[in-house]
């Protein structure tokens, strides 16, 4: 169970938002898939009508100077530069899904697993936030409206207490 938890959360940590949708990085992958991020890059070069842009794209330049960082792979010293000559392949979930058929190894189908395991937990969160969010918002709409009560009550009292007409003829024979 801990070991599992452990992993998890491996795997949560190498999830990022880049344009919009949430992806893994090709380095994190290759990582976790135990291989070389050549041998992940070859197999999906091999393969591409797999992987349509909604399912993989490269990074730009740009994005990669922006998401820098984020990525703590990209801090890694490698040989002779300290950062890849090439961009990066982020996938989305059905990337991620398409690479355990391109890699067709036991270690490929077993993070895959868990890694949609994770993207199902991820949705499951959003849709508890999202219920949240629409509580909060009632009670807020609430809070308003017995705002506006109360500011009425407080003004009421507040005539009671302290009269409007404060000189008044007095009532009676005046002599």
């Amino acid at each position: 169970m801990k070991q599992t938890q452990i992993i998890d959360e491996r795997i949560f940590s190498k999830i990022y938002l880049i344009r919009g949708q949430k992806v893994m990085i090709d380095e994190d992958l290759a990582e976790l898939y135990q291989i070389e991020n050549k041998v992940l890059k070859q197999a999906v070069k091999r393969n591409i009508d797999r992987f349509p842009l909604d399912f993989m794209f490269e990074l730009t330049a740009e994005e990669m100077k922006s998401q820098r960082s984020q990525f703590v792979t990209f801090e890694k010293k490698r040989g002779k530069g300290q950062y890849s000559k090439y961009l990066p392949y982020a996938f989305t979930e059905q990337g991620v899904a398409m690479l355990s058929s391109v890699l067709r190894s036991k270690r490929a189908v077993e993070v895959n697993i868990g890694i949609m395991r994770i993207f199902v937990k991820m949705r499951q969160m959003i849709s508890g936030y999202k219920e949240l969010l629409e509580k909060v918002e009632k009670m807020e709409a609430i809070q308003l409206d017995n705002k506006s009560d109360i500011e009425n009550i407080y003004s009421i009292i507040k005539e009671l207490l302290e009269p409007i007409i404060t000189k008044r003829k007095p009532i009676g024979f005046i002599k």
